[in-house]
């Protein structure tokens, strides 16, 4: 799973094999290693939310995402979820959820489990 955070912007990209283990068991977790401190992210599978949200726990960030939803997500057509969280003051967060597809320039990342870009006329 990736993250790209800018200001106050989250953005989760999963991998076809990510989404398919988070369909099954309703979270994915991953981390990233800062010397002796870990920054953990997660997407959790949560009831009686029809968006997703987030927050900042502990050590890390959890994004929440639709329970119904994260049952059918994989076998969908549908590429992501997103929402503006607010806070109920002057900052908002945009929360965006979606399967990572193949990139169409060059790159060294592997990519062999990311779903074919629908850009691309040969998939």
């Amino acid at each position: 799973m990736k993250i790209r955070i800018k200001n106050n912007s989250i953005r989760l990209r999963l991998t076809k094999t990510e989404v398919d283990m988070f369909a099954k068991t309703g979270k994915f977790t991953a981390t990233t290693q800062f010397g002796t401190k870990t920054l953990t992210y997660a997407l959790k599978a949560k009831p009686n939310i029809s968006e997703v949200e987030a927050d900042f726990v502990g050590d890390g960030i959890v994004v929440y995402f639709p329970e119904a939803a994260s049952k059918t997500w994989a076998t969908s057509n549908r590429i992501g979820y997103d929402n503006n969280v607010d806070w109920n003051d002057e900052t908002k967060l945009s929360v965006l959820v979606e399967k990572d597809f193949t990139c169409l320039d060059n790159t060294i990342e592997d990519q062999s489990d990311n779903y074919p870009n629908p850009r691309l006329k040969n998939n």
